[in-house]
């Protein structure tokens, strides 16, 4: 695991950095800067506008009694595109600009859910269930 991100956090980097020198040498520095800043801002702003419409759904959902679970999961896939948009480099913009995309979106958060449910299976993944305590005797109960 530690191999995976210490590759993930060197080797990102490095090919961001590659592009942008690229694109700096083809459209020169000031429109580079130019492109990071405004994939920045636009990005941030459509995360803003994603992240919210999700909230307002995961509270319609709450409201009607049903668990916000799809809603949760958007929620956390719009938190990471935010996360790639706010990172300069064009690679991460694309990927980012990808997740907030409603249809990419679903195909990723298809994906995601296949790979955790693989996880659970073999075992990788474990879900314990917390029991609560009451009074000063600190004697648990079940839960509700």
């Amino acid at each position: 695991m530690f191999l995976k991100l210490f590759l993930l956090f060197t080797t990102i980097p490095l090919i961001e950095f590659y592009f942008l020198l690229k694109l700096g040498q083809y459209i020169g520095l000031y429109p580079t800067l130019g492109v990071v800043a405004a994939t920045g801002l636009v990005g941030g702003l459509l995360a803003k506008h994603q992240g919210l419409a999700v909230f307002r759904q995961a509270v319609e959902e709450l409201r009607r009694g049903v668990l916000p679970a799809e809603s949760l999961l958007d929620g956390v896939i719009i938190l990471l595109a935010g996360a790639l948009l706010i990172t300069p480099g064009l690679l991460t913009d694309c990927l980012g600009t990808l997740l907030l995309i409603p249809w990419s979106r679903r195909v990723f958060k298809a994906w995601l859910k296949r790979k955790l449910q693989e996880k659970l299976s073999k075992g990788e993944i474990r879900i314990y269930k917390g029991f609560y305590f009451k009074g000063e005797d600190r004697g648990p109960y079940e839960s509700p």
